[in-house]
């Protein structure tokens, strides 16, 4: 083979070597290469990533490259790393909020597991690899988005036409009952309520092109999480739990809700993992650990990662600053970039299957 008989069939051929770890199809089968061009001894072409919170990118490249690279006749070898977030299934039939290609409810069975501080990190991390994100703060009684994403200005709200314009944060659109409450209000709310309160935060707010939608449930069982699914086609749902039994019997209760609606559990998450100490480096495991990654593999759902249990964390989230932000390079921001892509590989893996949410009617 010389470069005047290299075909595009000889290149795609090559990068059939190269295997999704999570789909378990070859990058071509997959669709994920495109643009094909051999312009004498230069190859390109572009390998489009189903989230931009791949953790196996610059993997891909490098092996195209060289792949590709080996081939008679070539001299040199361009790779555009490119991300399209696939839509779920029901995405186009979704009236509410049809830009918005994958909801994703991060659920716990109990208050106090550090779920909205989860909510937020992992908004901020797919943000900053590139994806469009949304934070619904669906906490009705205890709204605490706002103040973790030290978000100051609440939403533009144009009467005319029942449109609420949510502000921006870090590169997210964010919409909390938190901005319309007064400093130490109370909410004293029945379920319809509850229901239509879940129903403006997803029809009336301008969402616009989104690739995911993190909602941020309240604890627990109730109207809301029920009016969610009952509302929308939800991708998939994610738990948080720490680690100790008690704990993790009351998250069992949330993953049994979901996936009793026919919502797909994309995994688990141990928050509050573990504790290292500032002093003596010792690592102190003041809840048990490794109880939410035996209860995912007795549940048989994945288990998306550890949190580590911080004070910069928490002192983080309380300025308004969350800890990917204030403190990038630490090792509890690498913590929730880690489970960010695992949580978005979760949700490529759901997507690519063919298996489409479902939306729950009562």
């Amino acid at each position: 083979m010389t470069s005047n008989t290299l075909t595009e069939s000889d290149v795609l051929n090559a990068l059939r070597n190269i295997e999704d770890p999570d789909l378990h199809q070859d990058i071509v089968s997959l669709g994920f290469v495109k643009n094909v061009r051999i312009d004498g001894g230069k190859v390109s072409f572009v390998i489009e990533m189903t989230t931009p919170a791949c953790p196996v990118r610059e993997k891909f490249q490098t092996e195209a490259t060289r792949l590709v690279g080996q081939l008679p006749g070539v001299a040199a070898v361009d790779v555009q790393m490119t991300s399209q977030v696939r839509p779920s299934r029901a995405e186009t039939k979704n009236d509410l909020i049809p830009g918005v290609r994958n909801v994703v409810p991060v659920a716990s069975g109990k208050g106090g597991v550090g779920k909205s501080t989860v909510s937020a990190n992992l908004a901020i991390a797919l943000a900053g690899m590139g994806a469009k994100v949304g934070l619904m703060d669906a906490d009705i009684y205890g709204p605490s988005i706002p103040m973790i994403l030290g978000v100051k200005d609440g939403p533009e709200v144009i009467e005319s036409d029942r449109r609420i314009i949510p502000p921006e944060a870090h590169g997210i659109k964010v919409i909390s009952m938190g901005f319309f409450l007064e400093e130490g209000q109370a909410i004293i709310w029945r379920g319809p309520m509850l229901i239509q309160m879940i129903q403006q935060f997803l029809g009336d707010v301008q969402w616009g092109e989104l690739d995911y939608l993190l909602v941020d449930l309240p604890p627990g069982t109730g109207d809301i999480q029920l009016s969610l699914c009952q509302k929308i086609p939800l991708t998939g749902a994610v738990i948080v739990s720490t680690p100790q039994d008690v704990a993790l019997k009351v998250a069992q209760k949330a993953i049994d809700l979901f996936r009793t609606l026919k919502c797909p559990i994309l995994g688990i998450i141990e928050n509050m993992s573990h504790f290292i100490c500032r002093h003596c480096g010792e690592r102190e495991e003041v809840f048990g650990n490794g109880g939410a990654r035996r209860a995912a593999a007795d549940l048989d759902i994945p288990f998306l990662g550890e949190i580590p249990l911080a004070t910069e964390i928490r002192t983080a989230s309380d300025l308004g600053r969350p800890i990917l932000l204030e403190d990038p390079e630490s090792p509890y921001a690498k913590a929730f970039r880690r489970v960010a892509e695992d949580m978005a590989a979760q949700i490529s893996v759901q997507n690519m299957s063919g298996a489409g949410p479902v939306k729950i009617t009562f």
